[in-house]
């Protein structure tokens, strides 16, 4: 057979084992119609990707509430004079967070530092309600659902993997908001996944109420939305590039012919 006469054959043959492929009769058809996912680009090295709503870049906490209080300098806003809120109001959320308890050295008496609750402490306020707790954690021992990474007092980190005091640490925490009855009756529990420097530590952790130092957690009906806070423990925790992605209900198939 001559050169020409085999890469036809050729060609006849892949296109033949195309058509069969494209109709196989095994192949599993849904009938789904997905709508297109959205585009969203990524962010380049520790750039928020295209849909984030940035509340902190480093220059300004025009995005926050009190954030006239807090220093900023060298791209880090440091806690000073109380607490924060978001002037924006979230729900569902994806949030970015990174962090930094005070270095040891900062104390004024390094020999009489402080331990458990007093090193390091802040926390993020969910809606205001629901508390991630920030704490310097590194070889610094307190109760376990009140160290770094904990539902505050409601269930402690899965892991420890608090860095050095001083260090920069990262939190990434999937939220979703609780539903209520139009009598307040929960039909819906909050619940939350989070990520200390990229290591899981709350597995969609089904929270059981608001977080309290002094009462058990409990749910009274609130707003969809509700502003993020910061707290102020007393303590110079500094933070940098915070934004979050809201979260949108999954988009629905619709019913079509399933393809033949």
């Amino acid at each position: 057979m001559s050169r020409g006469r085999s890469l036809v054959a050729l060609c006849l043959s892949l296109g033949l084992l195309t058509t069969l492929l494209a109709a196989d009769p095994r192949e599993y058809q849904s009938g789904k119609v997905w709508p297109e996912p959205k585009l969203v680009t990524p962010g380049e090295g520790t750039a928020p990707p295209s849909d984030a709503i940035v509340l902190f870049d480093g220059t300004n906490m025009d995005a926050w509430k009190g954030g006239e209080k807090w220093k900023v300098a060298d791209g880090i806003a440091t806690v000073n004079g109380g607490g924060v809120e978001t002037k924006q109001k979230f729900g569902d959320m994806q949030l970015h967070i990174e962090w930094s308890s005070p270095e040891l050295s900062t104390y004024k008496d390094p020999k009489k530092l402080p331990s458990g609750q007093g090193r390091g402490n802040s926390g993020v306020y969910i809606m205001g309600k629901y508390e991630i707790q920030i704490l310097d954690s590194f070889e610094n021992k307190t109760y376990f659902d009140g160290q770094a990474g904990a539902v505050y007092k409601q269930h402690p980190p899965l892991v420890n993997v608090s860095r050095k005091p001083g260090e920069w640490q990262a939190y990434d925490i999937i939220f979703h908001a609780p539903k209520f009855a139009d009598d307040g009756k929960v039909t819906k529990p909050a619940t939350v996944t989070v990520l200390h420097n990229g290591v899981l530590v709350q597995d969609h952790f089904e929270l059981e109420g608001g977080t309290s130092y002094i009462e058990a957690p409990k749910y009274s009906k609130h707003p969809d939305k509700l502003p993020i806070q910061l707290q102020n423990h007393g303590n110079p925790v500094r933070f940098r590039n915070i934004w979050v992605r809201e979260l949108e209900e999954p988009a629905k198939p619709t019913q079509g012919e399933p393809k033949k």
